[in-house]
Parts: C-alpha cells; sequence; structure tokens
C-alpha cells in the first residue's frame, strides 16, 4: 500500500502531534542506535537474569516490535543502511571500517538527515559514527571533513569509530574536542607511530587481557586496535564516556529553537571494551557486560525524564535498537561469557553479531510516542531499520527521489503500532570472517539471506563462515528454515522443499540484481 494511502486509511498524519495557525506541528524524532545489543539482553524481551527498567518503561508506553531486523550482522553496513535507506551491500568498501578509513557516505548523498532538514529539522549526531571521515588521510590536527555535517548534520558531537579502535578522542562538529595544539595526534593502522606502551608489550599493565588484534596502542589502561600517539588531553576515559555523551544529547534536545529537532543518539552499550562507570560496576552480576546494559538503561531512563521535565515527551517519537545481534568474546578477556550463566543474549534464536543466522539481525525494537502510539503494544510486523528513511519521509510528509533510498518501504504504520502488516520481506547481511591465528577480520565479502514470512533462506558459501572458530552460519549449499517452527534455525529443509527454496532464491537473486527494492 502506498504510503500516502495507507496514512489515510490509518488516520496517520503529521498532524497527529500539534495542530495550530501554522499548521501541523511535526514531532521531535530520537533515534537511539545501541551497540552489540540483542533481542533477549533485555527484561522486556524476557530477559529473567537482568533487569532494565527504564527501557522496560519505553516499552509499556509504546510499542514493542517482536520480528525487527538490523539491515546487516555488523555495525558499519547497519549504520549506512539506516542512514542511507539503502542496503549496505550495494555499496563497495562497507565493510567494518578501520578508525582513519575515508567518508563512506559522500556529501551530496540524500540522507536521513538531509530529508528531515528539508522538513524543516534541527539536526544532531552524538555517539558512535564508524561511517569514516575524510578523503583517506585525515588531519585530526585540524578542520575533519567530509564528515556528519556533510551529509545533513546541522552539530555533531561523535565517536570517529568504535571504543575498540583509534583515535580514542571525541569530534565536535569538525575539529576533536579539548585538543591541545602542542600535543598533535598521529594515527597509523600499519605501523606503531612515537613511543606509547602497547598491549602486546605491556600486557601486565591492562584492566583486563586483550586478543592480538585489540593489543596495539595502551589507553586508560585498555589496549585498543590501531595505533596513536599525542591528544592526550583530547582521549576519553571509558568509565566516563556514556555520562559525557548524554550531556551532549540532552544539551542538544534542549537547546532553545522554534524547529523540531532529529537527534541521532548513537549509544556504545554494550560493545568492548566494557568499561562502565563506577555506579554500575558489579550491579547485574553478569560482569562488564551485564553492567553495561544497565549503564544503557539508565542513559535511557535520563533522556525520558528530561524529555518529559522539559514538556518534551508527548510531542517526541522515540525509536530504540540495536545495529546488529549480540557478542560475549569480542576481543577483550572481561569474564562476559562465563558470567552470562543462564542468560541468552539472543533469546531463542541462534547465532548473533557476524552470523547470517537468526540472531545476527534480528533485535530489539521500541517505539514511542505519547498519545501516539498505542501504549503496550507487542507488534509482529516484519520491519526494517532501512526502512526508517521512508517512514519517517511519510511521518513529516517528505517526498523521496526516485534513485535516493532505494531499498527503504514506508512502515509508517506498523512504526506507530496501527498495523502488523509489515514487510513481504527482508535481506539479511552479514560479512564473511577471516581468522588468521587468534586474529579475526572481515574478508569484505558477504553472504546473504531472505526473509518472506515465517521462511528464510540462506545462501550457499564456499567459505565457511567462523568466528574464534565457531561457526555462524554457512554451508556450501542453500539452506531453508522455518522459523515459526523452528527459530533457533536447527532444521534445514531445503532438501525436503525444494521448491519452495528454489523461489526464495529467485526471489533473492532478482532483489539483488535489481540494484533497488523499492519500486
Amino acid at each position: 500500500m502506498a504510503g500516502a494511502a495507507a496514512g489515510a486509511l490509518l488516520g496517520v498524519t503529521p498532524a497527529l502531534a500539534r495542530t495550530g495557525g501554522a499548521g501541523p506541528r511535526k514531532p521531535n524524532i530520537v533515534v537511539i542506535y545501541a551497540d552489540d545489543l540483542g533481542y533477549g539482553d533485555l527484561s522486556c524481551y524476557g530477559a529473567r537474569t537482568i533487569h532494565t527498567p527504564q527501557i522496560d518503561r519505553l516499552a509499556a508506553g509504546g510499542t514493542r516490535f517482536v520480528n525487527a531486523h538490523a539491515p546487516s550482522a555488523t555495525c558499519t553496513p547497519s549504520r549506512y543502511a539506516l542512514l542511507t535507506g539503502n542496503y549496505a551491500w550495494r555499496a563497495s568498501g562497507t565493510q567494518i571500517l578501520p578508525g582513519d578509513a575515508p567518508a563512506l557516505i559522500r556529501p551530496g548523498t540524500f540522507t536521513l538527515p538531509t530529508m528531515l532538514k528539508q522538513a524543516g529539522y534541527a539536526t544532531g549526531v552524538v555517539g558512535k559514527w564508524h561511517l569514516g571521515l575524510g578523503d583517506g588521510k585525515v588531519d585530526w590536527n585540524g578542520e575533519i571533513g567530509p564528515g556528519p555535517l556533510d551529509i545533513g548534520f546541522d552539530q555533531g558531537f561523535f565517536m570517529p569509530a568504535t571504543l575498540d579502535r583509534v583515535p580514542t578522542v571525541l569530534i565536535e562538529n569538525r575539529k576533536v574536542a579539548n585538543l591541545d595544539p602542542s600535543d598533535p595526534i598521529a594515527v597509523d593502522y600499519a605501523r606503531k607511530v612515537g613511543d606509547e606502551p602497547t598491549g602486546a608489550e605491556n600486557p601486565n599493565t591492562l584492566k583486563f587481557g586483550a586478543d592480538p588484534e585489540h593489543s596495539d596502542t595502551i589507553v586508560n589502561g585498555i589496549s585498543r586496535i590501531g595505533y596513536m600517539t599525542g591528544g592526550k588531553s583530547a582521549r576519553w576515559r571509558d568509565e566516563e564516556l556514556s555520562d559525557v555523551l548524554l550531556g551532549k544529547a540532552l544539551e542538544f534536545i534542549t537547546a532553545p529553537r522554534d524547529a523540531p529537532f532529529f537527534l541521532y543518539y548513537a549509544v556504545n552499550e554494550p560493545h568492548v571494551p566494557r568499561a562502565p562507570h563506577p555506579r554500575f560496576v558489579g550491579k547485574s552480576g553478569m560482569g562488564p557486560r551485564g553492567d553495561a546494559i544497565l549503564q544503557l538503561d539508565w542513559t535511557v531512563g535520563e533522556l525520558l525524564r528530561t524529555l518529559e521535565r522539559k514538556g518534551l515527551a508527548d510531542d517526541t517519537l522515540i525509536v530504540l535498537s540495536s545495529d546488529n545481534g549480540p557478542v560475549l568474546f569480542d576481543g577483550y578477556d572481561d569474564r562476559a561469557v562465563e558470567l552470562a550463566g543462564a542468560h541468552r543474549p539472543t533469546g531463542p534464536f541462534s547465532g548473533g553479531k557476524y552470523s547470517i543466522l537468526e540472531g545476527g539481525t534480528r533485535v530489539p525494537m521500541i517505539a514511542h510516542w505519547p498519545g501516539q502510539i498505542a501504549a503496550g503494544r507487542v507488534s509482529t510486523a516484519l520491519v526494517d531499520h532501512v526502512d526508517i528513511v521512508a517512514s519517517l519521509a511519510s511521518l513529516v510528509g517528505q517526498p523521496l527521489p526516485q534513485r535516493a533510498a532505494v531499498d527503504s518501504f514506508d512502515m509508517l504504520a506498523p512504526l506507530l503500532g496501527r498495523t502488523n502488516t509489515g514487510r513481504d520481506y527482508v535481506i539479511e547481511d552479514a560479512k564473511l570472517m577471516v581468522t588468521t591465528g587468534a586474529t579475526v577480520a572481515s574478508s569484505g565479502a558477504r553472504i546473504l539471506a531472505i526473509r518472506a514470512g515465517d521462511w528464510k533462506l540462506i545462501r550457499h558459501s564456499t567459505e565457511p563462515q567462523t568466528f574464534h572458530g565457531n561457526p555462524i552460519g554457512t554451508k556450501p549449499h542453500d539452506q531453508l528454515y522455518d522459523l515459526a517452527r523452528d527459530p533457533g534455525e536447527t532444521r534445514d529443509l531445503a532438501s525436503e522443499q525444494p521448491e519452495r527454496a528454489r523461489r526464495l532464491a529467485v526471489w533473492l537473486d532478482r532483489v539483488e540484481r535489481d540494484g533497488r527494492s523499492r519500486p
């Protein structure tokens, strides 16, 4: 059903928020994008060994999705798809990026913040970026670009890449925040720069051990991927970072302005290295990973309380989700596997981060908008983050250019909890991993799957996909699963239902070949 027609039929229009003499009042929009948070990591999704009361409150006041998907089982591709409306596997270079990678989304690209700016929004990004910066060699001591401000964001306060990659600094708009010019930053991912200690050379000085990939320059007692020197006054302290980012997020949403705002709040939890604030340490009983989830929950609560205190809650649509499925051990010896106990971070699903199995992309997702989204609703609609662009364009009355957001469908009606009818299908994506010794890295190759209704076909791969020696989903032949009866993907039905497998394989081939899926 076309977006406008669906909206009219279901009573979904931009005027839902408030009307006045100047016309409809568009809602503020906050997208909270967690990092490696699993379907089973929240108590509102059935977790029993960890309690997340603030996110539970968000879900109780809105719609909780049980069939939502991140576009990929890894971070960079999901973030690319969320912001562009295009599946990342259609573009080259969309694997997990190093910290000094060039900007992946180029200036002039139609993006979610570009569209919302055209609709009159003030736009901001706070938190993890990990979509590349500059044109191939960033001068960390000068003006940094292209970056978020060149693809539609008015303001930015963000990490260049990930918690476990250098440079471990924050960028405010186009410059490294708190940088001392007399202590310039140098970064290299191929060879050591400067004389700062590394984890490989000084393992006994680390807060927790690390694998060879994560054993380069030590910052704040934690060794990272890549080498850096300089910028000591600008480096973050992991234990304080979430509070710093929260402060910037609250500063953005409470700034006096006439326009509605859009905040892309890309929080870090529970990505490695997990070093939460002392007030959360030991509180979960599950070690640093569990404590980081509690920190995320508290952060969401602070955001909600601020919106309520400032009288903004009723005019704000919040969408909370995760960029991919969960992972326990991911390079650091923080006892996440040992301390998980009975906790299942993927819930009933198999796999997790990096995996083409359902746990790689099936993620928690909550939509909350008081008075506009039904409270306490559980939605079975099949939705994907790639649809956020088209859905919010429908909400604010902005057309999509024909050649932009080519995989984004208008899912506004299910997003607002008005129907359980979602997508006919989603494409799932994972990157094939290569293990060299103890080091795991993306090969750049991809593996695709198609979900249509309860059926899932995983395309064959001649390369076995493993993570630290554990197989995570690929086989040399197409696989077929009935997720209604077998959510853990334990029984391959391809040989029993060859015609169904063939039809899905043809469908997947067509979506890939056509170069777009939006009509």
